[in-house]
């Protein structure tokens, strides 16, 4: 692993701290550097290649986290943030609370030039066809300049990190048809559409949620409310169906027997479908990277997070992706001078 520094914020994780720190022993082992910021009482002793930062205040559960972000200098996830921002660490993983890590993220790492909001992008594990869904939290609603900087970011993240050399990018809706859909969605459509038609995005139009797990895109967007809420759904699922194989496979000695036979490609099936196992969703949109992990993850999780991290810097997720944006046009403009020689502000 190249030489990369992830600053990490320990509290706020079901677990514990000392369960956040487990996984960044296993991420160090694997060559990356880590400064994990919480109470150093809980994290333990680290191993060689991990520091700790003693932040014992938490705003992970905190009802209005821009404000507890702003008013509490001292919290964990805002000094990792700090870390970030300063150079002193190349990306941010949060433990705790998303609304904390954005809050964290955009006071101090910053937005990106040009971009109007962060996105939360997850590329998400479908067996035989996996897809970058976003945005899954970052932002309830989405206006559809919003929805069409998704479009660009979730793209090039495809790229950078699934290796999809031009990923077919799908608008999340409730038809397929260019009609249906909020009027957001309404006009986000008309407008990736212009994209496509000169070559700027291979958009496919619009997909419906039976679609996120067809492979009809390699990319779908929508706003983070209904992205999160699929994405919560298809690991609900998958979770029960998983569970439901397994009392199958146990439900009489002949079963039994089957299931001895089926063992290994069913272990390999439900490590693909473990939530855990993609280390959690991209924060896009910033000037430096972060990642979000479940706060329900275990040591496993938390240390593919900080691999996701690590390989999110080595691959130059941020600059991809604001490239992409760049390329096509799709950045805020920047304020223009008016006639009586006062500037007009884009809105955000």
């Amino acid at each position: 692993m190249p030489d990369v520094t992830i600053a990490v914020d320990t509290n706020g994780a079901d677990l514990g701290p000392a369960e956040v720190a487990a996984g960044a022993a296993i991420a160090a082992a694997q060559g990356v550097r880590i400064i994990l910021f919480g109470p150093a009482d809980a994290i333990g002793a680290v191993p060689d290649g991990v520091r700790v930062v003693n932040a014992p205040v938490s705003i992970a559960k905190d009802p209005d986290p821009a404000r507890a972000a702003r008013s509490t200098p001292d919290a964990s996830i805002v000094l990792a943030a700090q870390a970030v921002a300063a150079g002193e660490a190349d990306a941010l993983v949060s433990g705790g609370s998303t609304g904390a890590a954005l809050a964290a993220g955009l006071f101090n790492i910053k937005r990106g030039r040009g971009i109007y909001r962060p996105a939360l992008a997850i590329p998400v594990p479908i067996p035989g066809h996996p897809v970058t869904l976003l945005d899954v939290g970052a932002s309830a609603e989405a206006r559809p300049e919003h929805l069409v900087q998704f479009a660009f970011m979730g793209a090039a993240l495809a790229t950078t990190v699934l290796g999809v050399e031009r990923p077919r990018v799908g608008l999340l809706s409730n038809g397929t048809e260019a009609t249906r859909g909020t009027p957001a969605v309404l006009e986000a459509h008309a407008a990736l559409t212009r994209r496509a038609a000169v070559g700027d995005l291979e958009f496919v139009g619009n997909v419906e949620g039976s679609d996120v797990t067809s492979g009809a895109a390699d990319v779908i967007v929508t706003d983070g409310f209904t992205g999160n809420v699929a994405l919560k759904l298809m690991e609900g699922v998958s979770q029960v169906l998983l569970g439901a194989v397994k009392d199958a496979a146990l439900s009489s000695a002949r079963a039994k027997a089957g299931g001895l036979l089926l063992k290994p490609a069913l272990g390999a099936l439900r490590d693909d479908l473990d939530p855990e196992t993609p280390g959690g969703a991209y924060l896009l949109g910033l000037r430096r990277l972060g990642v979000v992990p479940h706060g329900r993850f275990t040591r496993y999780g938390f240390s593919q997070a900080i691999l996701l991290a690590a390989r999110g810097v080595t691959g130059d997720v941020v600059g991809t992706t604001h490239a992409a944006l760049e390329a096509a046009g799709a950045l805020k403009q920047a304020p223009r001078p008016s006639s009586d020689g006062a500037s007009s502000v884009s809105s955000s």
